[in-house]
């Protein structure tokens, strides 16, 4: 029987292979004695992958702006009056805004509570006649403040000129909308000096002129219109 010599440049390299079988007896074996942690590890895994893949993306919200308490008409918007809301899709009051800066320094049209959203048909301006496309809002002064304090937004009157001469009474607006009630508080010193009080109506274009002719030549008055 013929024995074979190993060549002595072979042993490196028997060496160094039986280095690697012995790392991955080792590797065999401690992965076979962890096999259930790791089998609980990729079950997790797995199940937080597919919560994550059916989650439902959170919705978009709008940043509307809302009064932080009670707020009576003709307040005078400041930063401390207000705050920021975030409605979810579809719940964001029509036309509400998101910007404190713009508010601030407008006048409400009318009393707004604590929490309510701040439109455009709640201040004083344009955008009070909105809801109205006929119409135009105008601010009116009736001569008589108590005449005004029975008003509320949302009135139907008939304006009516009577000539201080010779008392003629004319009717010079019917069914008009009272939009705002932008009353001040007597002390302010934004009180304007001329006499009776301010309110703002909804006139069609043909009534604006009468009406405002009729406010300086005549005591301008009002009934409640019949709806």
């Amino acid at each position: 029987m013929t024995f074979g010599l190993l060549d002595p440049l072979d042993r490196p390299t028997l060496t160094a292979r039986s280095r690697v079988d012995r790392s991955l007896t080792r590797l065999r074996r401690g992965l076979l004695r962890r096999r259930r942690v790791l089998a609980a590890v990729l079950v997790c895994v797995a199940v937080g992958a597919s919560i994550s893949a059916t989650r439902a993306p959170t919705p978009p919200t709008t940043s509307v702006v809302v009064a932080l308490r009670d707020l009576p008409a003709g307040s005078t918007l400041t930063p401390a009056d207000l705050s920021r809301v975030e409605f979810g899709p579809g719940t964001a009051p029509d036309a509400a805004t998101g910007t404190v800066d713009l508010l601030v320094g407008r006048t409400l049209a009318a009393p707004i509570g604590t929490g309510e959203a701040i439109t455009p048909g709640r201040l004083v301006g344009p955008g009070l006649a909105d809801e109205l496309p006929t119409r135009n809002a105008v601010p009116l002064r009736l001569p008589d403040p108590a005449m005004v304090a029975l008003l509320q937004v949302g009135d139907l009157v008939d304006l009516l000129a009577t000539d201080p001469e010779s008392g003629g009474v004319t009717t010079v607006a019917s069914s008009v909308p009272v939009l705002a009630l932008p009353a001040r508080d007597p002390g302010s010193a934004s009180t304007s000096a001329l006499p009776g009080s301010l309110l703002v109506v909804g006139l069609t274009a043909t009534e604006v002129a009468p009406v405002a002719a009729a406010s300086l030549r005549s005591f301008l008055t009002y009934t409640w219109a019949k709806r």
